[in-house]
């Protein structure tokens, strides 16, 4: 089953997460959603689609993607993830953001972690994780065991 990875990043978090996962599944596309010219999903079995998460709100990329595609992705073995430094409300964050109607069709939905940059966030995006997180320095949580759990789920 051929497997496409799309997601939608602002610093590269999630674009590195998509790649961790794509390393984990045998011959599978990856492809931003920013960049357009989203290949076709029918031939595609599995589709994974993710994003980043500010504010707890997805990129509108994503978010819109799956809005969109909603008919074609309930036929598909689905997989969404979310990237970001706090995922205490993960289960939130998820109904938040996606139909009510994906997230019951999803095989897997799951927060995979994030990178906080301080060279990539600019001054406001700085000031916020200060004052917000305490967070001032470069910070890796992506969580490469719950990428490689999340990766088994869709290989199976």
């Amino acid at each position: 089953m051929k497997t496409l990875i799309l997601y939608a990043t602002k610093h590269g978090a999630s674009a590195e997460i998509a790649r961790r996962i794509a390393s984990r599944i045998d011959g599978a596309v990856v492809h931003d959603l920013k960049q357009g010219g989203v290949p076709s999903l029918e031939g595609f079995g599995c589709v994974i689609v993710g994003g980043s998460l500010y504010a707890g709100m997805v990129r509108k990329e994503a978010k819109s993607f799956v809005t969109q595609n909603i008919a074609a992705l309930r036929g598909k073995r689905l997989g969404l993830f979310l990237s970001g430094l706090d995922g205490s409300k993960e289960k939130e964050y998820f109904d938040a953001n996606f139909p009510a109607e994906i997230m019951r069709a999803v095989k897997a939905a799951s927060f995979l972690g994030g990178i906080f940059d301080p060279k990539k966030a600019g001054v406001f995006g700085r000031l916020v994780m200060r004052i917000v997180s305490k967070q001032a320095a470069f910070t890796d949580a992506v969580d490469d065991v719950k990428i490689a759990e999340f990766a088994e789920v869709m290989r199976s």
